[in-house]
């Protein structure tokens, strides 16, 4: 009984670790809703985010005809599909996104893809676009268009696809950057009426250095760093607890500091290896947590004897830049919260651990000044 129960609940976690399915039916038995004179003679299940590609290619026109079928993130959101003529992912590619317009209708815009970012709609694209279309129907968006590639002879070409929540405007807003989003590219054998994946491991491989990178950042300045400052702000009050407080202070601080660099250099890696994706001020409060942690490790080499003239200076010091610290750690950690956009649990998990950490800081600060005004008390005597 009770190993049955270990295995249920061991599948029940592995399960939630897993990126969220898209079922759809099988491309070769969707129907197309209103749309019964459109026929495709290809179509293909693409791997990521429970997407269909159908097409209808004439080589010596170089005319392509297609609908991609996907279900948005959300309602309101949006879909896209895009080719790329001068690379392998988003970055650079010419895209035609279908998401509900201001006046209720489904709408089509076409878009350059600059540096991960959409461009204003433009019409100057690699491709002449000559007929666009869109449907919503059963929580699944098609987009339908018949574009003309600027040669004769093109028989695969390198395609993306993403769906994103939200639209502002006519401009569909950042996507989510789960191991789907990553994983949403291939070639496309216009021909053959084949697709073939590309870079699913390296995708992957991101997602996990990007949740690594928020783990370790999440211990280091969202926990560890705060916890230490409650350390040697309250401990310290209690005679019994002389030295230990400090050296327990120091190491709780010194372990932080030492996971943060590795959070700070997993993230480092990251922009590294995804050029154009830029989180700016996420980024830079990373950089400032980095220097102030790194000034704040030479306290422990700078710090002057307790009857040392400058010892006042160096506690506002020291006292200063560990509040900030706390702070920017903790207000990077919600950032990295909403870049990640993990299941809502974890973020509910750190608020919650964050609160009595908190809360147990209020208690020992009551505490504290009852026994400072105790002490003054006894002093006058």
């Amino acid at each position: 009984m009770a190993s049955s129960l270990l295995r249920a609940l061991l599948f029940l976690s592995l399960s939630s670790l897993l990126p969220p399915s898209h079922p759809t039916p099988p491309c070769s038995s969707h129907q197309f809703s209103g749309t019964a004179n459109k026929t495709y003679p290809f179509c293909v299940d693409l791997p990521a985010l429970g997407a269909s590609l159908h097409w209808a290619y004439d080589s010596a026109r170089s005319a392509l005809s297609l609908a991609f079928v996907a279900p948005p993130a959300q309602p309101k959101g949006w879909i896209s599909w895009a080719i790329n003529p001068s690379g392998s992912g988003m970055r650079g590619s010419q895209a035609l996104a279908a998401f509900m317009g201001a006046g209720g209708g489904m709408t089509v815009r076409t878009f350059n893809v600059s540096d991960y970012a959409l461009e204003e709609p433009t019409d100057a694209l690699w491709f002449t676009v000559n007929e666009t279309a869109a449907e919503y129907s059963g929580g699944v968006m098609t987009l339908f268009a018949r574009l003309v590639l600027p040669e004769k002879g093109i028989a695969v070409v390198n395609h993306v696809w993403q769906v994103g929540s939200e639209v502002e405007g006519e401009m569909p807003l950042e996507h989510g950057l789960g191991p789907d989003n990553l994983m949403a590219k291939g070639r496309l054998d216009l021909v053959r009426g084949t697709a073939a994946a590309a870079g699913a491991g390296g995708g992957d491989g991101r997602s996990r250095k990007r949740n690594i990178h928020g783990l370790l950042n999440v211990i280091s300045w969202g926990f560890m760093f705060p916890a230490g400052i409650v350390i040697a702000r309250y401990l310290r009050v209690f005679p019994s607890a002389n030295p230990a407080w400090f050296y327990l202070h120091v190491s709780c601080q010194v372990s932080a500091y030492a996971i943060g660099v590795a959070g700070w250099g997993t993230g480092l890696k990251l922009g590294g290896e995804s050029e154009g994706i830029t989180h700016s001020f996420h980024r830079n409060i990373g950089f400032t947590l980095f220097g102030l942690a790194t000034l704040q490790m030479f306290a422990l080499v700078l710090r002057p004897s307790k009857d040392h003239k400058y010892r006042s200076y160096w506690n506002v010091y020291h006292h200063v830049i560990g509040y900030t610290i706390i702070a920017l750690g903790i207000t990077n950690v919600f950032k990295g919260f909403n870049i990640l956009k993990p299941q809502e649990k974890w973020r509910t998990t750190y608020i919650v651990v964050i609160a009595v950490l908190g809360g147990i800081a209020i208690l020992l600060e009551a505490i504290t000044w009852i026994i400072v005004l105790r002490r003054k008390k006894q002093t006058r005597k």
